[in-house]
């Protein structure tokens, strides 16, 4: 007994080392426990019993039939205000101000830490290229070919429906395609509300989502929400018997920023809660295919039996942003939203469909999304332990289930848009805390963008943003 103590514990000691000397940084996956066994002569139990020591000692997690991964450094962020904290509904005012924040982080010479777009590295460009030239010449008249009404291919559609069987049958009749997910809930909100209404968002939300509000004239209710469950479903039950609300409009799996993913019991209270108040859900489900949860989370639309819910998606953040092909399952709406597509911008092209369609028919698809979830969650803990190392200790850092974005709170006299002033003319690029809000609140907060590789320049980046706020501070 004795021996085998002395193993485990060493070899836990040893592995720890190189964890604190960073030749195993945060985010790389340890050795596999054969390969270990093997490598240093132990038993397969003496191996797991040190990696079960190292995991009650905080330095990795397991991840099922993934194996052990190093953990990075954590600040929890505090939970946010709960239902007593409801605000009045407001207009939103963020298109000018996001256009300029938009247009200084553009320049090429900054490091690019803002806008949530993968690199092209991880992308399959070379296997959608040779998908775009095979499609081409099996049937050249997709080039030539238009409809004025017809907005979708049928190998398409048919994938759609396929993928959506992971969580129940869709009626092939509720799919409308888009040219995006944008467009996908712009339109799913000119067919449930009008000018003036109000629309229940998360707070914080995906800035487009709080620019569509605008542009359309409507109003927007901000819902209190846990930076590890989502929205408050008290809250908006609140808000619902008030009658303060026409329409929801949710991001529930790896919302952007937060990167929560909201409990299936929470999505079957909202599916139900929504039906007893004949209210819609505009359900924002683009990162769902980059979630790092063991299986992939359901959509609030797997709960829903009313038709209410409108679930909008497109696969640019993990094929091919240039394809500018989206989708609604629109429920009960499919008709109108169908009507107000081809009257706004007419059918989409048939020739990307097709492309997209070949390509998801195979196995392809879920190798890239293998490839996607493990380069990101590891680019996210190293950027998540270098900001710990960083920026003041005050300082807290999401915990993202999926997609590629860290939300980060700073000091409470921080200002995100003074410090994006000062950080741009340092090449350093972020999305400031107010953009996420319809009334400028998180002004202490910044969104930083990990989908690049992580290199010396991100990391000197990082630190130049730890200085400046320590600075602001």
């Amino acid at each position: 007994m004795s021996t085998s103590l002395n193993l485990y514990e060493h070899l836990a000691n040893e592995l720890g080392g190189l964890i604190a000397s960073r030749v195993f940084a945060p985010g790389d996956r340890l050795p596999s426990i054969r390969h270990l066994a093997q490598q240093k002569r132990l038993s397969v139990s003496t191996v797991m019993q040190a990696l079960r020591l190292m995991e009650d000692r905080g330095l990795v997690d397991a991840k099922p039939q993934a194996g052990y991964y190093v953990r990075h450094r954590q600040r929890m962020m505090a939970v946010m205000p709960d239902a007593g904290h409801l605000q009045e509904p407001a207009y939103v005012g963020i298109n000018n101000l996001l256009m300029r924040i938009l247009k200084a982080n553009e320049d090429p010479s900054v490091v690019q830490l803002g806008s949530a777009w993968p690199v092209d590295e991880l992308l399959p460009l070379k296997r959608m290229q040779k998908t775009v030239a095979a499609v081409a010449r099996r049937d050249q008249s997709l080039l030539s070919t238009v409809s004025c009404y017809e907005t979708n291919h049928p190998d398409f559609s048919r994938q759609i429906e396929r993928r959506a069987l992971d969580w129940g049958r869709i009626d092939p009749g509720e799919i409308v395609v888009t040219g995006s997910c944008t467009e996908a809930i712009s339109l799913c909100l000119r067919a449930v509300a009008r000018a003036g209404d109000t629309i229940a968002i998360e707070s914080a939300t995906y800035f487009v989502l709080l620019q569509l509000i605008e542009s359309l004239g409507m109003k927007a209710l901000e819902i209190p929400t846990h930076p590890k469950t989502g929205p408050s479903i008290d809250a908006l039950e609140v808000a619902l018997n008030a009658g303060l609300v026409q329409a929801v409009l949710l991001i529930p799996n790896a919302n952007n920023p937060l990167g929560c993913v909201m409990p299936e019991a929470n999505k079957q209270r909202l599916a139900a809660l929504l039906s007893r108040h004949d209210i819609p859900l505009i359900e924002d489900d683009v990162y769902t295919d980059l979630c790092f949860t063991p299986q992939r989370p359901w959509p609030v639309k797997a709960y829903d039996t009313s038709g209410n819910v409108m679930l909008c998606s497109s696969f640019s953040k993990a094929v091919s942003p240039g394809a500018r092909v989206g989708y609604v399952l629109a429920g009960r709406y499919a008709q109108d939203i169908a009507l107000l597509k081809v009257v706004s911008s007419g059918a989409n092209s048939h020739f990307f469909q097709a492309v997209l369609a070949d390509f998801l028919t195979g196995s392809a698809y879920e190798i890239q999304l293998r490839k996607m979830r493990r380069a990101l969650s590891q680019r996210i803990a190293r950027m998540s332990d270098a900001i710990c190392g960083s920026f003041p200790h005050e300082c807290t850092v999401s915990e993202p289930q999926g997609g590629f974005v860290l939300w980060v709170s700073l000091p409470q006299q921080v200002d995100a848009l003074a410090l994006h002033h000062v950080a741009i003319e340092r090449g350093v690029a972020f999305m400031p805390g107010q953009l996420f809000s319809a009334s400028g609140k998180h002004g202490n907060y910044i969104r930083l963008n990990c989908g690049n590789a992580w290199s010396p320049r991100v990391e000197a980046a990082i630190a130049t943003l730890g200085e400046l706020v320590h600075r602001a501070a």
